[in-house]
């Protein structure tokens, strides 16, 4: 299938020499990035269909997102394996645009968030920072992470199709994160999660206080921010983080046939679920009855319902249309 792309240049998250990326807030830890040192394995195949056969885009640099839409599905790919994909400035925007026309576009029924490499996300990249055009005041950092790391992962909790993670390789701050906001994940059997933050001396940002403690409770979440520690794939699935661990060579055609059920599905009943799920611990018991009443009532207006009621009467398989 076709796949486009976007050349990132350099923003605001850059930022050290051009030899080894430098890392900010959650970006790759140099030790831990998968045991591979300061760069990853460039040959090393990507993940989803037409991801590999990203052509470069016009000039020296290669598309470092990838994007190819088939079979409903969106695939969304990371492209810095030499930088074990630690997410620009211009990344996080293409991904963030990819979800929101993923909301909007019908013939897209289900997301799946990859990467090549052996890194699925090793942070926030800081090269080629822009220079400061006045000095910093009060202020100037929460702006920066509410418009920057809180953006990214809020596009991947409100994007309206289902998101699938398959997670390639290290996950590690913001990284983790964004794999942790997806509604599903998926793991390579040798892909690492780490909350790296606590070993840079810094708070974890990109939403992970908010996100780890729905996943594992508030106990878990303090010992894996508090000591940094990576978790192995099959560690995290046993604390509920991770849905399903498999041989890395297995990761495409997992994460393929998990999407290919999605999109098959009702497309506007799994958004409505989507959205109760991820309000289901924000609010009182009164909130919730009433959003699901309303999901209820929203979703009732669908043909894809009037055909699971349909197909349930005439004892036959349905045949959903996404809308």
């Amino acid at each position: 299938m076709p796949v486009s792309g976007e050349a990132a240049g350099t923003g605001p998250e850059a930022g050290a020499d051009a030899g080894t990326p430098s890392t900010g807030p959650g970006a790759r830890p140099e030790e831990e990035a998968a045991g591979t040192g300061a760069s990853a394995d460039t040959s090393t195949p990507s993940t989803g269909p037409g991801a590999a056969t990203g052509t470069p885009a016009s000039g020296p640099e290669t598309e470092t997102v990838l994007h190819s839409l088939g079979g409903g599905v969106s695939w969304i790919t990371l492209n810095r394996p030499e930088a074990m994909n630690a997410v620009t400035w211009d990344q996080r925007e293409r991904i963030i645009a990819l979800l929101a026309e993923a909301s909007a576009d019908p013939a897209v029924r289900a997301v799946v968030l990859t990467a090549t490499g052996r890194g699925f996300c090793a942070g926030a990249d800081l090269r080629g920072t822009r220079a400061p055009t006045r000095e910093r005041v009060a202020g100037d950092v929460a702006r920066t992470i509410r418009l920057g790391a809180q953006r990214l992962i809020a596009a991947v909790l409100d994007c309206e199709k289902p998101v699938i993670a398959a997670v390639n390789g290290t996950a590690a701050g913001i990284g983790a994160h964004l794999a942790f906001a997806c509604d599903l994940v998926l793991a390579a059997d040798t892909a690492k999660f780490i909350e790296v933050f606590v070993r840079r001396g810094l708070v974890p940002d990109g939403g992970g206080a908010y996100l780890l403690p729905r996943l594992v409770g508030p106990q878990r979440a303090k010992e894996l921010m508090f000591f940094g520690d990576a978790l192995t794939a099959a560690d995290a699935e046993r604390l509920g983080l991770v849905n399903r661990t498999v041989p890395g060579g297995e990761l495409e055609s997992l994460a393929e046939e998990w999407a290919g059920r999605l999109a098959a599905g009702p497309t506007r009943a799994l958004a409505l679920t989507k959205q109760l799920l991820n309000a289901s611990l924000d609010g009182d018991r009164a909130s919730a009855f009433a959003a699901e009443a309303a999901a209820q009532e929203i979703n009732m207006t669908t043909r894809d319902a009037d055909e699971g009621v349909a197909s349930f009467v005439e004892r036959r398989s349905p045949e959903y249309r996404g809308s």
